[in-house]
């Protein structure tokens, strides 16, 4: 399978570390609606799939609508990646509380799970 991850001007990525962490930005230089246009190391990137068309330099309005138009915010929480993150941003928020009520769940899960299989097994016996 071929590379199709380019660094190009209107490509989407996701900072990877430093103040912007988690933040979707647009190469240009590096721009975002709501971050400073400026430089950034590419290390500190990761290369999505998703695309604006925009032209080179463009004003941080015409970006905006640009992201709009491509619903590049969409785009990325219906993505493996981004359902990925919206996960374990929700699962780093839970109190102790919260876990424990998970727990309890999957364990009665496993529970009506493991007594239809025993129905199912009587039943092929």
């Amino acid at each position: 399978m071929p590379f199709k991850r380019y660094v190009e001007v209107g490509r989407v990525a996701l900072v990877n570390y430093g103040k912007d962490y988690g933040c979707l930005v647009v190469i240009v230089l590096v721009d975002a609606p709501d971050m400073v246009r400026g430089q950034m190391n590419l290390k500190r990137l990761s290369l999505t799939d998703i695309t604006v068309d925009i032209e080179k330099v463009p004003k941080k309005s015409t970006l905006i609508a640009a992201m709009e138009t491509a619903d590049v915010k969409n785009k990325w929480e219906n993505s493996s990646w981004g359902r990925k993150l919206i996960v374990q941003k929700k699962r780093a928020a839970l109190n102790d509380f919260d876990r424990f009520k998970i727990m309890l769940a999957k364990i009665k899960k496993a529970g009506v799970v493991r007594q239809e299989l025993t129905k199912l097994k009587k039943q092929a016996a």
